[in-house]
């Protein structure tokens, strides 16, 4: 087989490796080459950056000795070369430039990706009075740099693992060699390596669907996540593993624990004393948004031996329904609420907001099938609900707290003690991604020093003792 035909044979291996022709955004552009040999070009349009591709091929085309010249030196910082068609062909839909040349037998896999991406901006969620205003995008190679830019040491070590056998998803695993516990880090990087998936649909919660042990029951969060790489940053100083997914602007920070989700980043911009305040209040409220309503209800149903100076719990205009059913009804009219919210435009969030916090709480009350006191206690709750920022841990605490309502209907006190040992059991009994850990550390195993941190703002750890 001549040079010629070979180059040939090539071309047509990637042209039905990419389907060249049915999508129209697929490009094969050919060139010839200064030296006077044949070129071929493959790259999405759309994925490259046209200024960096038109230089490249105006310094192809111009005088160059051979063909070997043109291929391995191209006058561009990232350039690799491969034979095998799977692989090219896998670069080009990542969004690389492929090259081949008659002559030579490898191919150069020009890394001149230009993907759209929004502009880095503080996350809506995650946000802090004082601190950094950078937060991660959906481009992988951006979030990586993010966190470079926070730590500036070589032991920071991105590995990159590709998940997923139609959508081959980009997944970097991030740790500070000598801060993670390397048994761990080898487990982790096992386990995503060998996950077996036809596409990461989701993202990271996909991936942590993988990772983590099934148990539809159990509402608790498994991951923790942060769309901060200063958050990302301080916490692979101090031991932890972050994931990143390409096309997510979510970090996983691994391991995690029940306690962990006390934690905020706006804890660590203010002095000791005010964070440690805010984190006390945070857990307090979030008690609350548990115990209050399904607590409240028990005394209801207990009202004979309620001590006269806690008579203020008592309604006093009974409404035309039960208090159980009220209470069932408000939380579901919260959700739907919640859930139209996200579909409501911004420029009408104002009104719609002051339609379903005024009009329908009004008038459940003036028609008389609630009682101010529900309305009063489901209001707090669900505000209380985003004093912590984990989406996740706050449908658990509201499930549990819809558990302890319904054990305690039909049971009384015994229901209400029943339901706070079910609930303690689904967290001590939760497997998450915790490593050696637990989901209960620093509880089980204690360790006194890291417990207090968590539950009173101290100086910053050092890697290895949280």
């Amino acid at each position: 087989m001549n040079a010629i035909q070979a180059f040939d044979n090539k071309i047509t291996e990637l042209d039905n490796a990419l389907r060249v022709g049915t999508s129209f955004d697929i490009i094969k552009k050919e060139i010839m080459l200064g030296c006077g040999a044949r070129a071929v070009f493959y790259y999405i349009d759309g994925f490259v950056n046209h200024a960096v591709l038109s230089n490249i091929m105006v310094h192809l085309m111009g005088n160059r000795p051979s063909v070997a010249d043109c291929i391995y030196n191209i006058p561009f910082a990232d350039v690799e070369h491969e034979r095998e068609t799977s692989k090219l062909a896998l670069a080009v839909l990542s969004g690389a430039t492929v090259l081949l040349a008659d002559g030579i037998d490898e191919a150069a896999i020009i890394d001149s990706r230009g993907y759209p991406m929004r502009s880095i901006e503080e996350p809506d969620h995650d946000k802090v009075l004082r601190g950094a205003r950078d937060g991660f995008t959906e481009t992988l190679l951006q979030n990586t740099a993010l966190i470079r830019r926070h730590i500036r040491d070589p032991r920071l070590t991105i590995k990159l693992i590709r998940v997923g056998r139609i959508t081959a998803t980009d997944v970097a695993l991030c740790y500070i060699d000598g801060a993670a516990d390397p048994e761990f880090v080898q487990s982790l990087e096992r386990q995503i390596t060998e996950i077996n998936v036809d596409a990461l649909t989701m993202a990271h919660e996909t991936l942590a669907e993988q990772l983590a042990p099934k148990k539809w029951y159990n509402p608790f969060p498994k991951v923790r996540y942060t769309e901060r790489p200063d958050a990302a940053a301080a916490m692979l100083e101090e031991g932890s593993v972050i994931v990143l997914c390409d096309t997510s602007p979510s970090a996983m920070i691994l391991p995690t624990s029940f306690f962990d989700f006390l934690q905020e980043t706006g804890d660590y911009y203010f002095p000791i004393l005010v964070g440690s305040y805010m984190r006390l209040v945070r857990l307090l409220v979030s008690l609350l948004t548990m115990f209050l309503i399904p607590t409240w209800y028990m005394l209801l149903r207990l009202e004979d031996i309620v001590p006269e100076w806690m008579d203020f719990i008592k309604i006093d205009k009974p409404a035309s329904l039960p208090v159980f059913a009220q209470l069932i009804l408000a939380e579901l009219v919260v959700d739907g609420l919640k859930l139209a919210s996200l579909n409501t435009p911004s420029t009408l969030a104002g009104s719609f907001s002051a339609i379903s916090g005024l009009l329908l709480g009004n008038y459940a009350i003036d028609t008389g099938y609630f009682t101010d006191e529900v309305v009063l206690y489901v209001a707090f709750v669900s505000i209380a609900n985003f004093t912590q920022s984990s989406y996740e841990l706050g449908y658990a605490l509201k499930f549990c707290r819809m558990l302890m309502l319904c054990l305690t209907a039909l049971f009384s006190i015994w229901g209400y003690i029943a339901s706070f040992f079910i609930i303690v059991a689904m967290i001590a009994t939760t497997n998450g991604i915790s490593g050696r850990r637990g989901y209960l550390y620093p509880l089980i195993p204690f360790n006194g020093k890291a417990l207090i941190r968590l539950f009173f703002r101290t100086s910053k750890p050092k890697p290895g003792e949280r």
